[in-house]
């Protein structure tokens, strides 16, 4: 049975190694395409180590395919070039997961950080002291090369990085409550521990203890399969893990955008509370002082009634200073930016570009400017018309552009999203407060947005302080 087995695996070993290259490229492909430069999880900056890795890792396994075949045809020379190539690319990628296991527990232990480097120069010390001094021959030098760089390199950095992700799915992604990718974190590092095993302690065969008692052949025999297709499996778990975990980031843009959502909420209920108050409560307030203060002076000065009333003045006052201060406590900070500046500020902004492509186009009049507070309300339509369009309408790519108009200035923001029908969506919180800060304006909000076709928001407004 095992004979069979081993048969079958020696006629099919090129699909083997061809499959073997193709998991670990996918999964540095997809590492690479999915990682999040700005997010604020320390996971994403250890994500391009991993993405090296993958790349790397699968094109030196490409060449294990494609060097037999191109010996045909090359030098000798040409070929014992190419075998040091690949036999590079197998320390680099190895170097790469040493890397990324490090940055994973940077914060716990920084000094980790120049381990890999320590390590990798020891590896290439010892190819290079092999190479040019004992100089066993290009195949033995290679295989030599091999073994060293997974007992130094491969099997402590597949064990780090294998607890690195556990205490990074414990620290950051558990108190999220995210328990698919917590799971999925956790999977990928048992994936690890067992690359570390068939990659990192069984290792081709070698005249030295342990590589010529635990080694590649010695597995063959035993079980009849090969270790590439041990590798493979193992590879595509943790391409499947590691892809399934990076829909974190996904999680993160939606919490970032659904916080600023609220934010700008938030402002603008404080603003609207505060305007009621001062158009509505205050005023009333206001009066009803009058009247006493009118009554106040038909009354002679020593009575009841002219006291109670001179209370009530005192408590009305009382009342009103006490209103003006929630008011100020409740108004929303004016920017202290040009309105030009504040776009730039705005679009430039890091959590917004790892959500959408944004192109800025700024034609305004140096010499005209608005006041801060009418320069909060544009930027506060701008942020979240932004908002919009990453999290409704799903954009990819948005233009902000700002130009003069016919002694005013107008900011148009266009999106190449899902868009809506304006008919339903027209009585929306957010379009509403949209609406309410151009009319604070003195100005006019024009929107028009088709299912499929994208959105176009505009407001015009003019110079004039508010």
């Amino acid at each position: 049975m095992i004979s069979a087995i081993r048969d079958f695996f020696e006629l099919n070993f090129q699909l083997v190694l061809f499959a073997y290259g193709q998991v670990f490229f996918v999964l540095g492909l997809a590492v690479a395409l999915q990682s999040r430069r700005h997010s604020r999880l320390e996971l994403a900056r250890s994500l391009r180590w991993l993405a090296v890795f993958g790349l790397t890792h699968g094109f030196h396994e490409w060449g294990l395919l494609l060097v037999p075949i191109q010996a045909t045809y090359l030098s000798q020379d040409a070929v014992a070039f190419l075998i040091i190539v690949r036999t590079a690319l197998l320390g680099i990628s190895f170097a790469a997961l040493f890397q990324f296991a490090a940055d994973l527990v940077r914060d716990r232990w920084s000094w980790l950080v120049w381990v890999p480097i320590a390590i990798t120069i020891i590896w290439i010390l010892i190819i290079v002291f092999d190479g040019l001094v004992t100089r066993p021959g290009i195949g033995p030098w290679q295989q030599t090369a091999s073994v060293w760089a997974r007992y130094l390199i491969a099997l402590p950095a597949s064990l780090l990085a294998a607890w690195g992700l556990r205490y990074q799915a414990e620290r950051q992604i558990r108190p999220l409550q995210l328990d698919y990718i917590y799971n999925m974190l956790r999977v990928a590092g048992l994936g690890l521990v067992a690359y570390a095993l068939f990659s990192g302690f069984i290792v081709p065969y070698a005249d030295f203890f342990p590589a010529n008692f635990v080694n590649q052949t010695a597995l063959v025999d035993l079980v009849g399969v090969p270790v590439p297709v041990f590798r493979s499996l193992i590879g595509l778990v943790l391409a499947v893990t590691v892809i399934r975990a990076l829909e974190v980031f996904d999680v993160e843009v939606d919490r970032l955008i659904e916080r600023m959502e609220v934010k700008q909420s938030l402002a603008s209920e404080r603003e609207r509370i505060g305007r009621e108050l001062h158009d509505g409560a205050i005023q009333r307030v206001y009066t009803a002082g009058l009247i006493i203060e009118s009554a106040r002076g038909k009354v002679e000065e020593e009575s009841i009634v002219a006291q109670r009333l001179d209370r009530a003045m005192t408590a009305l006052n009382e009342a009103i200073a006490s209103l003006r201060a929630y008011m100020t406590d409740l108004r929303t900070e004016p920017s202290p930016l040009s309105l030009a500046d504040g776009l730039r500020s705005q679009t430039n902004d890091p959590r917004l570009n790892t959500l959408l492509d944004i192109n800025l186009e700024l034609n305004l009049s140096e010499s005209r400017s608005l006041n801060p507070a009418g320069t909060t309300h544009v930027l506060a339509i701008v942020g979240e018309a932004l908002a919009n369009a990453a999290r409704h309408s799903q954009a990819r790519h948005v233009t902000v552009r700002a130009e003069d108009a016919n002694g005013g200035f107008s900011v148009e923001i266009v999106d190449d999203g899902k868009g809506f029908t304006t008919t339903k969506q027209a009585t929306g919180y957010g379009l509403r407060n949209m609406r309410d800060r151009a009319r604070l304006l003195g100005g006019e909000l024009q929107i028009e947005s088709e299912p499929g076709r994208g959105t176009r928001i505009k407001l015009i407004a003019p110079w004039e302080e508010m």
